[in-house]
């Protein structure tokens, strides 16, 4: 098959898998910045995309974008490799159109695929698959529920290595994106001499002013976190949810979230 006996094909799946990771990356990035101005939105937001039928095949389809998008890179990388044989070993100048990014996107996909590790264990476990399970994360003795956006990102920074972790993450996103972004249209068929200046343009400022609000959007839930006690954010939560949800401070909280009687934040009938 075309798509992967041949090295063009391989680089086509790469491109395709590639953009529709961009165009996440910037939908996650304004979803993100409703939090900054309409937290109650937000979590309206998260409850629409919790363990909803339609949000779940979202979530494996991105899920199978990301696996074939990192498998293919592999695989291109080790065709690469093979394919210069002990060239590789030899130290040579690097031509000065070679971009830093592009001799490590593997190294760079390496770290966002870490930084992605911790941000799926922070909030997608916590939230969508906690919905699925039906098991509520519990933290401080409250059980959070799964459409709490707002509290899981109070929890999530209000951690002194959350915000390290997140910029070095943003960084090495900047990069890999700033790269693959006309690569992706090179790979193609778009590399002549007009086109291909235009995409690395548009490409750098479309990376940097997603990844500079990804940042700006780190520090100011840091700031946040550790300004705003958690009760507080609870309490502005129920208040947003009232008279849906109510606050029971009398529940018997027990160490695993998945047991009966463990839920402090609950529906009110």
């Amino acid at each position: 098959m075309w798509l992967t006996c041949s090295s063009v094909g391989r680089k086509f799946v790469m491109a395709l898998t590639g953009i529709c990771l961009i165009l996440f990356v910037t939908f996650h990035c304004l979803m993100n910045g409703v939090a900054l101005f309409w937290p109650s939105g937000y979590n309206a937001v998260c409850e629409f995309l919790g363990a909803n039928w339609y949000a779940l095949v979202a979530s494996i389809g991105l899920a199978a974008l990301f696996i074939i998008h990192i498998f293919y890179a592999v695989w291109l990388t080790i065709q690469n490799r093979k394919a210069r044989g002990n060239d590789r070993y030899a130290v040579v100048a690097k031509p000065a159109q070679v971009e830093w990014a592009s001799q490590n996107m593997l190294v760079l996909g390496i770290v966002i695929l870490a930084f992605l590790v911790v941000h799926l264990i922070q909030f997608w476990a916590r939230m969508q698959l906690a919905e699925i399970l039906h098991c509520d994360y519990v933290h401080d003795g409250l059980a959070v529920p799964p459409a709490a956006g707002t509290l899981f990102i109070q929890i999530a920074f209000s951690q002194v290595w959350t915000p390290i972790v997140y910029i070095i993450g943003f960084i090495a996103l900047w990069f890999h994106m700033n790269h693959g972004f006309w690569s992706m249209f090179q790979s193609c068929g778009w590399d002549n001499d007009t086109w291909l200046p235009r995409l690395k343009a548009i490409g750098c400022w479309w990376t940097t002013i997603v990844i500079a609000l990804f940042i700006a959007q780190a520090i100011v839930f840091t700031v946040r976190a550790n300004t705003n006690s958690f009760e507080k954010e609870v309490m502005e939560y129920v208040q947003s949810k009232s008279p849906v949800y109510s606050l029971d401070t009398d529940a018997n909280v027990a160490p695993t979230c998945c047991e009966s009687g463990s839920t402090t934040v609950i529906i009110a009938e």
